[in-house]
């Protein structure tokens, strides 16, 4: 889930003043938190049910997946929104700063100004993002503060709900547990980066807060989960935790034995098409 998220496709910087055409979609930006910071979003307008996509850690929303998911919602007259996590791609913001409270602050910001039915696709740290976003959602329902949006269907590709705690933090050797401790950071070697992914004190303190593992997960609609059997990021097990805690909807976990944790080969994009056309 440390891992970018696909190949990436560079794109000539312009103006960001005021939301632009390019293809049919928007590009906009998005003022988010008390520190205002300036989150890029690409909008899609089409039917419902929309697409909403929940990018990985250290990923931006121009990966192989999340343009195949585009590129379909415009072929099939959908909706689809995407958006940078702050200190990632487009969007204002050091990586540093990052954490999963901050990052899911974004998501439901950025998903509340949707409307209507949308269908969650959440990759690798975007899963945990989507069922952060569905428990947030509830408690506002709860609270008499509905969004204009909701979620009708949930996509997870491998998923990694807890994955500072239970994928980081629990694997990590005492040296560089010590050294997060005592320096506030970490460089975790990685062939995606020279200089490795910075794992900072506060993500893995702020990642506690947020857990969900411990107990049953109620998404309040269906949820489809792919898992390559080859992920060294995210173990297929970690899915079928995931899927034991899903206790009242409907769950559908599909293991892809030789599967890598990017799954963004031809075959993966179109198990991932159809999994979303499934809801639409």
């Amino acid at each position: 889930m440390w891992d970018r998220d696909g190949d990436i496709h560079p794109r000539s910087i312009v103006n960001l003043a005021k939301p632009y055409m390019v293809n049919a979609l928007t590009l906009k930006h998005l003022n988010i938190g008390a520190d205002r910071r300036s989150i890029a979003v690409r909008a899609r307008d089409g039917a419902a049910p929309g697409l909403f996509w929940l990018g990985g850690f250290n990923s931006d929303m121009k990966g192989t997946k999340a343009e195949a998911i585009d590129n379909w919602a415009d072929g099939h007259g959908r909706a689809c929104t995407r958006f940078d996590y702050s200190g990632h791609g487009e969007s204002s913001g050091d990586f540093a700063d990052g954490t999963i409270g901050r990052w899911l602050e974004e998501s439901v910001a950025v998903f509340s100004a949707c409307k209507g039915p949308q269908i969650v696709i959440g990759s690798s740290m975007g899963g945990w993002m989507a069922l952060l976003l569905a428990r947030e959602l509830k408690r506002l329902a709860d609270a008499n503060r509905p969004a204009q949006a909701s979620i009708a269907g949930m996509v997870l590709v491998a998923p990694a709900p807890d994955f500072t705690e239970e994928l980081m933090w629990k694997k990590m050797p005492p040296e560089v547990k010590r050294e997060i401790e005592e320096k506030g950071s970490w460089r975790r070697p990685s062939p995606y980066a020279d200089q490795g992914y910075l794992i900072t004190r506060n993500l893995i303190e702020d990642g506690r807060k947020h857990l969900i593992l411990g107990g049953l997960i109620e998404t309040g609609c269906p949820v489809r989960i792919l898992q390559g059997v080859q992920d060294e990021d995210v173990p297929w097990q970690h899915a079928v935790e995931l899927v034991s805690r899903i206790a009242r909807d409907d769950v559908v976990l599909t293991l892809v034995k030789d599967g890598d944790h990017r799954l963004s080969r031809p075959e993966d994009i179109a198990r991932l098409i159809d999994a979303v056309s499934e809801f639409t």
